[in-house]
């Protein structure tokens, strides 16, 4: 048996609860407070010294930590993981694009306008976080003009990451409308088999 910590609100730890709801997995779900210090405690620090969810944790006692990473260890051998060296490598080069361009503009901007009030101190970070939000979406823009996925034209664990904060982007001040190649992305992201919406089951 699996066991996930994670947060319901988190698309990093949806990615997770997505792809095994897709892969028809069984797992444990432990939801875990990130917002009121549940992954600074003694006894989560033990499982991730890191402090964040989502945390993989296998029967035999081995964790594994970072969502993409945890992605494609569970993927591996399924029809979500690319048999082809290059889709591999490309998979990989969506899965740190997700990383690195997209998630610490569009998630952040996300939780700043969710879960802060209005006065918060770092409303005043919007406006960069919304340039450099629209600046990945615009990459998406591009790059789904002809095609249906990001890699291979199939479904797979690039589409997942990609998605995890893409269709809850809204949330965080993004206009989606912009994006008509993104929004049909979308659609047929959550037509595929098994797709469950984040936190169904809170």
């Amino acid at each position: 048996m699996l066991t996930v910590y994670g947060n319901r609100t988190s698309g990093n730890c949806y990615k997770l609860q997505l792809l095994l709801d897709q892969l028809g997995r069984p797992y444990t779900w432990v939801d875990v407070d990130s917002a009121n210090g549940e992954t600074q405690t003694e006894a989560f620090l033990a499982r991730n010294a890191n402090g964040k969810v989502p945390l993989l944790e296998l029967d035999d006692g081995r964790r594994l930590a970072e969502s993409n990473a945890i992605a494609c260890f569970l993927a591996e051998g399924t029809w979500m993981w690319p048999g082809d060296a290059w889709e591999r490598a490309q998979t990989l080069q969506w899965l740190f694009f997700e990383q690195y361009s997209h998630e610490p503009y569009i998630a952040v901007a996300r939780f700043i306008q969710r879960f802060l009030p209005a006065n918060h101190a770092r409303h005043a970070d919007l406006p960069r976080l919304t340039a450099g939000g629209n600046k990945a979406l615009a990459v998406m823009e591009a790059h789904l003009a002809g095609r249906s996925f990001f890699v291979g034209e199939r479904y797979g664990v690039a589409d997942l990451a990609l998605y995890a904060y893409t269709h809850c982007a809204g949330e965080g001040g993004f206009d989606l409308s912009s994006y008509p190649a993104v929004n049909a992305w979308l659609d047929r992201v959550a037509a595929q088999p098994g797709h469950t919406s984040m936190h169904p089951h809170a």
